[in-house]
């Protein structure tokens, strides 16, 4: 799928439909909140969402009292909706509109944060743009969080295919450019009550190689 037509599906979606009903809604966000806790980066560290869109995770962040937190979703109604949700709050946001193969801030962040939106990369050539991406943005001694569906999760998602990975193929696809410190199998319990199944990793850059390195072909 294009990007013009993906963030179509993602409008439509978001503009249809209430997100409490779809399979990621999570009202509390404990893994990501319990890898970010892990991370143990400073409440003034420069924090990207990508695909954050109307995640509840911004709400828990901004309660911690992290004071730099930027949301990157190609959906503008999905962004809209969590700003109705946050009211007064919502300034102390940064949002984004964008395709994450698009995103091209103006500085780099202490925290790359991705739960949902890797996997839905299925072409290459997006995979190679995303991690030229991290590599760029992410600052020297930042933590990357990525979760994807596992090996044992859905095939697809909100009517799109996904690449799923194991904990090897999501460390090989980010090396040699990245370490993983922890890599880890968890369950994810849609508000239909099914199961999916996520791989989640925490990664560090590694020092061996620069933000310049070209990308290699991946696959």
């Amino acid at each position: 799928m294009d990007h013009q037509n993906r963030k179509k599906h993602w409008e439509n979606l978001y503009e249809t439909t209430d997100t409490s009903t779809k399979s990621w809604y999570q009202p509390i966000p404990h893994t990501s909140l319990s890898w970010i806790e892990k991370a143990e980066i400073p409440g003034n560290a420069k924090i990207v969402d990508i695909g954050g869109g109307d995640s509840y995770l911004v709400d828990h962040l901004l309660d911690k009292g992290y004071k730099d937190i930027t949301v990157v979703d190609i959906s503008a109604a999905a962004i809209e909706k969590a700003k109705e949700r946050l009211g007064h709050k919502a300034a102390k946001v940064n949002w984004i509109v964008s395709d994450v193969t698009d995103f091209t801030p103006r500085e780099k962040y202490d925290l790359w944060h991705d739960r949902a939106t890797f996997h839905f990369l299925t072409d290459p050539d997006d995979v190679r743009q995303y991690i030229r991406s991290v590599r760029e943005y992410l600052s020297p001694h930042g933590a990357l969080i990525v979760g994807t569906f596992s090996m044992n999760g859905p095939e697809k998602c909100s009517g799109l295919p996904i690449q799923q990975y194991a904990a090897s193929s999501l460390q090989e696809t980010f090396a040699p450019w990245f370490e993983a410190e922890s890599c880890e199998y968890i369950d994810h319990t849609t508000p239909s009550g099914a199961i999916q199944n996520f791989v989640f990793g925490r990664f560090v850059k590694n020092k061996k190689y620069g933000a310049q390195e070209e990308v290699v072909d991946l696959f």
